[in-house]
């Protein structure tokens, strides 16, 4: 088997410090597109009051938005490859501060499905592109890391975009968080405009035929499945993470923010953790991350009310922590793997990923249904085993090259 291990080799001539920069902003801007995706989760039971709707129902204000997310990322693979980056960056940006402008001024649940619905296409398109962006910028030997300082942005948002998404809902109106971060979209995309430097275009075939490529190839479909597997499980749960809080006993109001915000804090901690490990330990990383996510699923499922309100944050530590380390070592394994077919395989593992978040939510509320919460978190954690047995069936991850060196 042939084993691709160099990325792009279209990445600016620029000083390094120039070049980190530009990454740290394309984490932010991670952080922002993350943050639109998620809001709903810390506003279902405002959002579900003010709409006359059942929390399940409001689910698929994220549901939909991940599966139009996943199609879109799958089309950039076709429209986007041959579009100079930066541009395109900012431009998607000014979409979701759009979208979230028309989310704030929704008066009704389907206009509401509707803005979210535009933000979703410029979301999947602009997932699809930052990590391959990201690896583009950065030495082809710290890929790993690039990949963790982008993904940081994913842990940021759980850290402070959907808890204090949450906080401005309790203490405002959902419609208030909408607004505001919209706003943060906006100045986000003014911000790119100096700092991101102007990618080169990489010479690739036409999107057709390097899709079709990299969906012959059955070393990323095992990493895609595992994958699929992983995000489902977490977001069939976390969909749900604030009313299940909610129901748990000694569990107020201002203490499911505080919780929020250390289960974030952890994945945001983890996301540095794993930057430094990642380019050696890659597989290691992820068979404990898929464990431990598997472990604080099952044990909040089960325990959950009798384990106090410190024994369900510990928990909540470990899955945060977990998370956001499944989150960057599965992209930096597609990225080695890839190599210069790493914008086509960002563009279907987007859109695996993507489609993962919205089937989750899909089970999420289709278990809560009809059997409660605790349900929900259980048959969540199994999906977590289930990706920790492909994981173990895939060959060793290819190694981050050194300047120079070739294998």
């Amino acid at each position: 088997m042939t084993q691709h291990t160099s990325l792009s080799a279209t990445a600016p001539d620029l000083p390094l410090w120039r070049g980190w920069l530009a990454i740290v902003f394309l984490g932010i801007g991670a952080f922002t597109i993350v943050t639109t995706e998620l809001a709903p989760i810390g506003l279902l039971s405002s959002i579900a009051r003010d709409m006359g709707r059942s929390e399940a129902t409001v689910g698929l204000t994220v549901t939909l938005y991940a599966w139009i997310g996943a199609f879109s990322a799958l089309l950039s693979a076709f429209a986007l490859s041959r579009l100079p980056r930066k541009p395109l960056l900012i431009g998607l940006m000014l979409c979701l501060a759009l979208s979230n402008g028309a989310a704030m001024l929704a008066d009704s649940f389907g206009l509401l499905l509707s803005a979210r619905a535009c933000g979703a296409i410029a979301h999947g398109l602009f997932w699809a592109v930052i990590a391959a962006s990201a690896a583009q910028i950065a030495p082809p030997r710290h890929v790993g890391l690039a990949t963790s300082i982008v993904f940081g942005g994913v842990s940021a948002a759980s850290v402070l975009g959907v808890p204090l998404a949450t906080f401005i809902g309790q203490e405002s109106s959902w419609r208030v968080a909408f607004g505001a971060i919209g706003v943060l979209s906006l100045v986000v995309a003014l911000v790119m405009v100096p700092v991101l430097p102007g990618l080169k275009q990489e010479e690739a075939r036409g999107g057709r035929a390097a899709l079709a490529g990299v969906l012959r190839r059955a070393e990323l479909w095992g990493i895609y499945l595992a994958t699929a597997f992983a995000v489902t499980s977490h977001f069939a749960a976390f969909t749900f993470i604030e009313p299940f809080l909610r129901e748990a006993p000694g569990v107020q109001s201002s203490l499911v923010i505080a919780l929020l915000f250390g289960f974030g804090a952890a994945g945001l901690a983890a996301n540095f953790v794993t930057g430094v490990f990642i380019d050696r330990y890659l597989r290691s990383f992820l068979m404990l991350a898929l464990c431990m996510l598997s472990l604080a699923l099952i044990v909040l499922g089960y325990w959950r009310d009798t384990l106090g309100v410190a024994g369900i944050a510990a928990m909540l530590v470990m899955w945060g922590a977990a998370i956001s380390a499944i989150f960057v070592g599965f992209q930096t394994w597609i990225l080695r793997t890839a190599g210069t077919a790493a914008m086509p395989a960002s563009a279907i593992h987007a859109a695996i990923f993507n489609a993962a978040i919205g089937t989750g939510a899909m089970v999420g509320a289709w278990i809560l249904s009809s059997s409660g919460f605790s349900t929900v978190m259980v048959v969540a954690g199994l999906g977590g085993v289930v990706s920790i047995l492909v994981v173990a069936s895939i060959g060793r991850p290819v190694r981050a090259l050194q300047p120079g060196l070739s294998q």
